[in-house]
């Protein structure tokens, strides 16, 4: 059984439901210069904000404003814990104010004291793809400069809500930029365009050293202003398959598994593997990489493993020469697994891989706790017209949302009931629909609320419960035991 104190919740990020780009004093974020997409179509990374292009996280779904009706919604469900993020840009406009903003301090003040009202722990992300946009322009995490940046938000932020928020990550999907030839995970993750340099694998590898040491540098700090403080480390969650019994294919999915492994073993176990320092010589990268920045990794390893898990990926040695049908944001050796169905943005649906991933991160970390931050399903839901009109029936009728939740649950549990993963929380990605980050869709709904707003900018901005709604807050109130 899951613990009597499990962490049932949802997720979100500030820069996909909040909107209030421009208000508060909140100064411009890398994703308030990304245009809006849709699948096979990415999105445009702008030099500032050009008249007429479309940014749908300027507005979202505008929990800026509504955020205490809508956490009245998550304590209906009965959540437990509810994680968001802290928008960077809303505390230091421009990464390197000499004061952060009093305005954005106190917005998330009222938050988080509306969340403990509702008997909800906040669960907060520092950087959660919103670096302030001046501190891009000033090339991100390229410089070592960002790690004193980045340190003086975070311990702004552990000083002034440690009595408010206990559970913390540093930052999310660190690992996505393991694909460094695509624009999206660089700017997102470390605040650089990958295609503009010479050698974007290097440039990725040095921003990512330098967010292990304020990583590092951050959960200390946490640690010396209150000892209470659990800080984590997050992980996208990118484990391969090989295609078949060739020798090549497993050695294939073994060392492409290291795009999530490397950047858990250095926030985890706080060293470098000697499988990445060998890569790094065979590459012949000279990275700045000092015996003080390593001295600070080992002191600052996390207290928990938080990571998301959507899908799992196959791999075929042989596929990178043939050119076979890919899936977006992968590298062409990933291939269609002909044993799992996918989604509509073509992601596969692997409720057993979660087990596997957490059996594998438990004996990887020697059993350290673990907490599944991101699950979830995007879909295309219409309004139905009778719930719009007042007439008590739900918003969507999402059966597929809830058996995509429930198989992930029951795999989720088997894993601590009969393989011991040591587990804290679980909380769905998306609980109310919001602005997808890969595409900046807002049809592509993860919800348990319906938003009535659509990406050609109507709609109501209204709630409305989904079937789902009911069913997860029967989930909360057994403890996973009654599953529907």
């Amino acid at each position: 059984m899951l613990k009597k104190d499990f962490l049932w919740g949802g997720a979100v990020a500030a820069h996909q439901l909040e909107g209030g780009y421009d208000q508060g004093g909140k100064g411009l974020s890398a994703a308030d210069v990304m245009t809006g997409a849709r699948h096979g179509v990415p999105r445009r990374i702008t030099d500032g904000i050009e008249e007429g292009a479309w940014y749908p996280n300027h507005e979202a779904i505008d929990f800026y404003h509504t955020y205490r009706d809508d956490i009245a919604l998550f304590a209906e469900m009965g959540f437990k814990c509810f994680r968001t993020s802290i928008a960077w840009s809303r505390i230091f406009p421009h990464g390197n104010d000499v004061e952060p903003c009093e305005e954005g301090l106190a917005f998330y003040d009222d938050l988080f004291d509306c969340c403990l009202e509702h008997g909800i722990k906040p669960v907060v992300t520092l950087s959660h793809f919103e670096m302030p946009l001046a501190l891009c322009q000033r090339g991100g995490f390229k410089h070592r400069e960002a790690i004193d940046e980045f340190v003086r938000f975070a311990t702004t932020c552990f000083t002034r809500y440690h009595e408010k928020v206990e559970y913390w990550m540093t930052f999310n999907e660190i690992n996505n930029q393991a694909t460094y030839d695509n624009d999206f995970f660089t700017w997102t993750n470390s605040g650089f365009l990958g295609s503009a340099e010479d050698d974007p694998e290097r440039t990725m590898y040095q921003a990512a050293h330098y967010e292990f040491v304020a990583s590092a540098r951050a959960v200390a700090a946490a640690h010396g202003i209150d000892p209470n403080l659990k800080v984590g480390c997050m992980i996208a969650s990118r484990q391969y398959y090989p295609l078949t019994c060739n020798p090549a294919d497993v050695r294939l999915a073994d060392d492409t598994d290291h795009e999530t492994y490397l950047f858990a073993d250095v926030q985890v176990r706080g060293a470098y593997p000697a499988y990445a320092t060998r890569y790094f010589e065979r590459r012949g990268f000279d990275l700045d990489i000092t015996d003080a920045d390593l001295a600070d990794i080992a002191a600052g390893t996390v207290d928990y493993l938080g990571f998301s898990y959507y899908m799992t990926n196959t791999v075929d040695h042989a596929a990178d020469a043939a050119d076979p049908t890919s899936m977006e944001h992968n590298n062409s050796y990933v291939v269609k697994n002909p044993y799992l169905p996918e989604t509509a943005w073509e992601w596969t649906i692997d409720p057993e891989g979660l087990r596997i991933q957490l059996k594998r991160f438990d004996e990887r970390y020697a059993g350290i706790p673990q907490f599944i931050v991101e699950n979830g399903m995007g879909i295309i839901e219409d309004l139905d017209p009778e719930a719009a009109a007042g007439k008590g029936v739900y918003a969507v009728e999402d059966d597929d949302r809830i058996d995509y939740l429930k198989a992930h649950i029951e795999q989720m549990e088997l894993a601590v009931e009969e393989d011991g993963v040591n587990l804290m929380g679980y909380t769905p990605w998306g609980c109310i629909d919001l602005v997808s980050a890969g595409t900046g869709e807002l049809r592509k709904r993860y919800g348990f609320i319906y938003v009535d707003r659509n990406d050609d900018g109507s709609g109501t901005g209204k709630r409305f419960k989904k079937k789902s709604f009911d069913w997860y807050k029967q989930v909360i109130a057994t403890n996973g035991e009654d599953l529907g």
